[in-house]
């Protein structure tokens, strides 16, 4: 064939070679192993919210969340915390299996104090990735869940982790209602409100506070499942060092006691921080009364909620 009459026909003939081309890629999508049939999630009927919490590790949702966790599970909802990776290099002196069982029966120690569940999946500290196969793990935690409410890290963070909890979670909004991503695991009807823990970074962008709620109530209980997570806090994790464990009970005593305090004042400090929100959400008396709370952003990439549903979600203000 000429060279003007081969490009003449390419040009005149483009829709058969884009046919011919679809054709070829048939065959790939008849040999795929997914299921040729999604079901939906089964719409629980128990009248009680389901909370699905990702950290980045065994002790990070425990730390932002666990106040309004109790608080849920008092009233009968249905929490779980998920720890994206294993832990295996958080602290100064072990690491790999042993760490990460330590740290797996530490979180769950916290759970059983706070009324919750908690998972811990099996990805190594400091190699958790945004991944596909990550969304796909991020997506079926939430659809077996069910989830109303999904709360993770913002994508804005220190910590690569605690970065790729957030973009996973992002990445999780939507595909938890598309029928043929994962059919293998019913798909939400739904889309949750997915939601951030705070946070103190400003670049990009601050942390907005759109709920905020007094843990007063629950403050003992947080701070009693945060004593639990001794190789993070007490033995100080992956910067901790032998100078920070006393070989005196009465110095081991006044160690631990520090820790506490130091955590009481970080949930103090948030609602200083958050005081005019507290305002808003409790009335001026009850608001300027709260000492220890907990804030949350809305991610815009879920349900969008109303400040009516957010009371709902969190039912722990006084109807206005």
């Amino acid at each position: 064939m000429k060279p003007a009459l081969a490009v003449r026909l390419r040009w005149t003939l483009g829709g058969a070679v884009l046919g011919a081309a679809a054709v070829v890629l048939l065959p790939a999508a008849l040999r795929s192993t997914q299921p040729a049939v999604a079901a939906p999630a089964p719409v629980p009927t128990d009248g009680k919210l389901r909370i699905l919490v990702f950290g980045a590790h065994p002790d990070d949702a425990e730390i932002r969340t666990s106040g309004v966790a109790a608080k849920w599970a008092a009233l009968g909802h249905h929490v779980k915390f998920v720890s994206a990776t294993n832990g295996d290099i958080g602290h100064w002196q072990m690491a790999g299996g042993p760490l990460a069982q330590r740290r797996y029966d530490e979180v769950q120690k916290a759970a059983k104090i706070l009324g919750i569940t908690t998972d811990v999946l099996d990805i190594h500290d400091g190699e958790l990735l945004p991944t596909l196969e990550n969304r796909r793990l991020f997506t079926r935690k939430i659809r077996e869940w069910n989830a109303d409410i999904v709360i993770s890290h913002r994508p804005n963070d220190y910590h690569p982790d605690h970065r790729y909890v957030g973009v996973l979670a992002q990445d999780s909004a939507y595909m938890v209602t598309v029928p043929f991503f994962c059919p293998d695991t019913p798909y939400l009807t739904r889309n949750p409100v997915f939601m951030y823990s705070e946070d103190g970074f400003q670049k990009p962008n601050p942390f907005q506070p759109d709920v905020v709620v007094s843990i007063d109530d629950v403050i003992q209980k947080k701070l009693d499942a945060l004593d639990t997570l001794e190789s993070q806090f007490y033995e100080g994790g992956a910067n901790g060092s032998a100078a920070l464990i006393p070989s005196d009970p009465e110095a081991q005593k006044k160690r631990k006691e520090a820790v506490r305090a130091g955590f009481d004042r970080r949930f103090a400090n948030s609602a200083n921080r958050f005081r005019a929100e507290l305002v808003n959400w409790y009335g001026k008396d009850q608001g300027d009364k709260v000492r220890t709370a907990e804030a949350f952003e809305v991610c815009e990439y879920g349900r969008r909620p109303s400040k009516d549903e957010l009371r709902k979600l969190f039912p722990f203000f006084a109807e206005k």
